[in-house]
């Protein structure tokens, strides 16, 4: 997953001078950390000397200064020309850049009190600004003016590309808008700016609130030692010494489901997660998921869309909410086959042992351990003495991207980071040349949101001379002091994803920061990461970095083949928990304002069941309470975008095994055609140069196991 990105005016969040205070200009000293560029190498943010009470005059005057830029552009008495206004818009709001980058990655990775209220205060102050330089009629119209004459600029392809992205942003942030109809956008964005900040600040709370109690050890039978010791940890952190405490991760089902022999703890466990955000009381979401619903939607109608969704995805590539619903339609009922099917299998163990129930939501991922034991004679408790954190770390991701694209990372410990969980690698492409900082952050925290992102904290430019700052945020649970971090294979694949999305940021080699690493439609950018995830299962690599902890042992071959032929495992599961949450997100996003429902949940039940996946056994990766992805982040309509992007994805992985797997030459293709060519050309076009043709339908299918048997 991709975190706030801040590196494009027309993605960027900006502060209008009217916002600025007196104090916050008097406040913005040449002390402060953000006056000037970091000095430090690739730029990096001086963590060490960054103050909470930095932020606010440094957002001022960065806004400020962008403001005056802007309208030094705007009102330019020169004919419009690429350099005098597209450039210009390029190269503005440098200071912004530099405070944005580190506050809004820091308010997702390490929060605080203060942060919060910064952030509360900023949302629609950034909202506002934003407006006051997409809908800046003056601007628009030497944009507009260069784009109508644009085969006569003699512009070479990025740059050419560069002037109809502009003209895209303006046109679809309102620039061609009545002026009366400019001010209510305006209130519609500040008050989306705020209600996307409450969401994301009370789910935060509510899952830290929510972590589940628990009296005795004996409760926990089951759950292996290095997790018993982090439930006492967690406990011990939270003033309740002698007792255990289970936290929240960020997905409907929890991991410890997986491995707790008490059911009625399993269903305590279940029922905390599911709750979230609608239970009442001070963090409950529900009413703000409804006004951000009802709010995009009277937004999309006065940008002239006939919803949310069809606003989205028209600059995505499936374009269309009829493309989307398609693929959504094909892939659901051979899904929901699938995990029927799973859920007799695991009803036959359940009535095998006597256990007098029907199977439920909370006892899926104990009793498809089971099911996998019987069936591949493993379970994956079996594995994580083999999945050492360092170990999958250096062996495994670094290790398949050396033999890929031969570059090399090398730990610095000279560098400030805001955590002492932080690491910093210095990485070297296969010249031995400097090419980015990458900085992992991979242990869970209270003050951390849940799941796992990249972010940059510097973009890779031609325009400025940088070279890209890039951090992967995962949400491990540490161990205790002096325990080894060993992982499941879901947490071993996570890595390997979110390198994926690092490696992107890092070959990153664009001239303009609008198009670097990253800044591609949402349906194109999980390719890079989800190819990447092909390499925690390849032979070669698997072998190098799956080694026993204590003895240095290599997993054992036959464990390893059944790791491999275990892939397609309860994916019918697993698809369709996650279609029940891209339907869902549809279901809210196609809605007019006037079909807003009253209730959150009877909508969803409602939802699912006309989507045809309201399988109990089967809950959504997501409920609308909790379901940051698309009420608290940028995947709005978008949470599609994985399977959209699996499609290219699966028919990519293809094309490696056709043409021998790891090797350089492959890697230098994909790097060369696609991951260093950020957003600088048409995503589906990159694609195609890539694989040699449109990708098929296929190869998905048969990895997700939806493939129907020949008869």
């Amino acid at each position: 997953m991709i975190g706030k990105q801040f590196a494009m005016l027309a993605t960027t969040v900006m502060l209008a001078s009217s916002t600025c205070s007196a104090a916050d200009s008097a406040a913005f000293t040449s002390d402060n950390p953000f006056h000037a560029i970091s000095q430090l190498p690739y730029q990096w943010p001086p963590f060490d000397r960054i103050k909470d009470n930095d932020y606010a005059p440094a957002f001022a005057a960065g806004m400020r200064e962008q403001l005056g830029e802007i309208t030094a552009i705007a009102d330019n008495p020169e004919p419009a020309g690429f350099d005098n206004t597209i450039v210009a818009m390029e190269r503005s709001g440098q200071l912004l850049q530099r405070v944005s980058k580190v506050f809004f990655n820091l308010t997702g990775a390490n929060t605080n009190d203060a942060l919060d209220a910064i952030e509360r205060d900023l949302a629609p102050k950034l909202a506002a600004h934003r407006d006051a330089i997409m809908l800046n009629t003056h601007l628009f119209e030497r944009v507009n003016a260069l784009y109508q004459r644009r085969q006569q600029l003699a512009l070479d392809p990025e740059s050419l590309h560069l002037l109809e992205r502009y003209q895209t942003d303006f046109k679809r942030a309102g620039a061609q808008l009545s002026e009366s109809d400019k001010l209510k956008l305006k209130d519609l964005n500040a008050e989306l700016a705020r209600l996307k900040t409450r969401f994301n600040q009370n789910l935060l709370k509510e899952t830290r609130a929510d972590a589940l109690v628990v009296e005795s050890r004996d409760e926990l039978a089951g759950l292996e030692e290095s997790a018993v010791s982090g439930a006492a940890a967690a406990a011990q952190a939270r003033g309740l010494p002698g007792k255990f405490v289970i936290e929240l991760m960020n997905t409907s089902g929890q991991p410890s489901q997986t491995m707790l022999n008490n059911r009625k703890l399993r269903q305590r466990l279940h029922a905390a997660s599911l709750g979230r955000g609608s239970h009442g009381g001070e963090f409950d979401t529900r009413a703000t998921v409804l006004e951000l619903a009802r709010l995009r939607a009277e937004r999309a109608r006065l940008l002239g869309y006939p919803n949310h969704a069809a606003y989205q995805l028209e600059d995505e590539t499936a374009q269309t909410t009829t493309a989307v619903n398609r693929l959504l339609a094909q892939l659901a009922p051979p899904a929901l086959a699938n995990a029927r099917k799973e859920a007799a299998a695991m009803q036959e163990i359940v009535d095998a042992e006597g256990g007098g129930f029907q199977l439920a939501a909370y006892d899926w991922d104990f009793y498809a351990e089971k099911v996998r034991k019987a069936r591949y004679a493993f379970d994956e408790t079996q594995l994580r003495p083999y999945l050492e954190l360092d170990s999958v770390l250096h062996n495994g991701v670094f290790y398949a991207a050396s033999q890929l694209y031969g570059i090399s990372l090398r730990q610095r410990h000279d560098l400030p980071v805001y955590h002492p969980d932080v690491r910093t690698y210095e990485v070297f492409d296969a010249d031995g040349k400097p090419l980015a900082l990458f900085l992992p952050d991979l242990y869970a925290r209270g003050n951390k949101r849940g799941g796992a992102w990249m972010s940059s904290y510097v973009d890779q430019s031609g325009l400025f001379g940088t070279l890209p700052v890039i951090g992967n945020h995962l949400n491990i649970p540490k161990p205790p002091a002096g325990e080894p971090t060993l992982l499941t294979f879901d947490e071993v694949t996570t890595l390997f994803h979110e390198f994926g999305h690092a490696l992107h940021g890092m070959f990153s080699s664009v001239r303009y920061p609008r198009f670097s690493g990253t800044h591609v439609p949402r349906d194109f950018v999980e390719l890079p990461s989800q190819i990447n995830e092909m390499w925690a299962i390849w032979p070669e690599v698997l072998k190098n970095y799956a080694r026993h902890y204590q003895t240095g042992a290599t997993m054992p071959p036959a464990l390893i083949d059944k790791v491999i032929a275990t892939k397609k495992f309860n994916q019918g599961f697993h698809t369709t928990e996650y279609l029940a949450a891209a339907l869902l997100d549809q279901h809210w996003h196609q809605l007019t304002p006037e079909q807003i429902p009253d209730d959150v949940v009877s909508f969803e039940t409602n939802a699912l069941k006309q989507a045809g996946v309201d399988f109990p056994p089967v809950p959504p990766r997501y409920r609308s309470s909790y379901f940051s992805h698309i009420f608290g982040g940028g995947y709005s309509a978008g949470y599609y975008a994985y399977i959209w992007s699996e499609v290219m994805v699966a028919d990519g992985v293809e094309w490696f095994k056709e043409h021998g797997g790891l090797s350089r030459k492959n890697g230098d293709w994909f790097r060369q055609q696609l991951l260093a060519r950020g957003g600088s050309a048409d995503a589906m076009n990159l694609y195609r140069t890539f694989r040699g043709r449109e990708p098929k339908i296929d190869p998905l299918l048969e990895s997700r196991g939806l493939k129907p048997k020949e008869k």
